[in-house]
């Protein structure tokens, strides 16, 4: 992609029962790029908020999961013209502030997959350092090039991939499809330091049942993570 300044960015916000958060989030993100905002679901009013503060709302009837929502906005940012997908959560955990961090090496042409990395430090929690800094070194082993932060949600990624990398998996497991799929078709990833706030909403990701759909993710990659990134 040239290095051009003035892309069309769209941010796309999965959410779901997210109304004491969302507001914040969407109202930082909106002064960077328009805002697509999905409610899957909610019942507190979740959408209606972002509406208030200027996003583009789209709702599903019921709960579907965080990886169908992300698919049901980037599928409207691409129908929109969108170049360039930001996503981010609606806790609040990442700071919409840094956006034009994370489109610095796209704009720039050097990244086609840009990652906000957490750092594994004492703010989070043990069992995400440790689930953290083991899908960091399986998705290094896949891509063939570094990845500190497998399971973030704080992504910017150009047009091309996201109208090639469109994963089955509807819940947890679709972000991380779409980060391995990314990588395995040769796509470049650039990650980028973030601070991370935690303590914020309540977490939704289900560790038993939302780990084994991750790691099933993983398992699709097997020969991969033993012999390296470039077996066939």
């Amino acid at each position: 992609m040239p290095a051009r300044a003035d892309l069309r960015v769209a941010v796309v916000i999965p959410a779901y029962q997210a109304a004491a958060t969302v507001a914040a989030v969407v109202t930082s993100a909106r002064t960077v790029a328009s805002v697509y905002l999905v409610d899957d679901g909610s019942t507190d009013g979740t959408g209606d908020v972002g509406r208030g503060r200027g996003a583009t709302v789209l709702s599903h009837a019921t709960n579907r999961g965080k990886g169908a929502a992300l698919a049901t906005g980037v599928a409207a940012a691409l129908a929109a013209g969108a170049e360039v997908i930001v996503t981010l959560d609606a806790d609040g955990q990442h700071p919409p502030a840094e956006i034009p961090r994370l489109l610095a090496p796209i704009v720039a042409g050097h990244a086609d997959l840009v990652l906000g990395a957490r750092q594994r430090t004492g703010a989070m929690p043990l069992g995400r350092r440790l689930t953290n800094w083991l899908s960091a070194r399986l998705a290094t082993r896949i891509a063939g090039q570094g990845v500190s932060d497998a399971q973030t949600g704080f992504r910017v990624f150009t047009r091309a991939v996201a109208e090639r990398v469109r994963p089955a998996g509807d819940r947890y497991d679709y972000e991380t499809a779409f980060l391995l799929g990314a990588c395995a078709a040769g796509y470049r990833v650039t990650c980028v330091p973030i601070p991370t706030i935690y303590g914020g909403a309540e977490s939704h990701f289900r560790p038993w049942l939302d780990t084994w759909r991750v790691a099933r993710v993983f398992g699709r990659y097997a020969r991969r993570i033993i012999v390296g990134a470039g077996a066939a």
